[in-house]
């Protein structure tokens, strides 16, 4: 997890309505949640390919097929 430095707006009784971030953090946030969503997918993938809901297609039959 990066290390963040926020910073908070807040109204006059001190609530905190919003946070600022240095954008080079606000950027890793963004990379790393894209990253658990993309392991997530795979993680869905595979288990609908073992309960055999999806089919594979092995990569010699790829590559025959592209005449890789």
């Amino acid at each position: 997890m990066p290390e963040l430095h926020p910073q908070f707006v807040t109204d006059p009784d001190g609530n905190r309505l919003s946070v600022l971030l240095p954008i080079a953090e606000y950027q890793a946030l963004i990379e790393r949640l894209e990253d658990l969503e993309d392991l997530r997918d795979a993680r869905d993938a595979l288990e609908r390919i073992e309960r055999g809901e999806e089919e594979t297609i092995p990569w010699e039959a790829v590559k025959a097929e592209h005449g890789l």
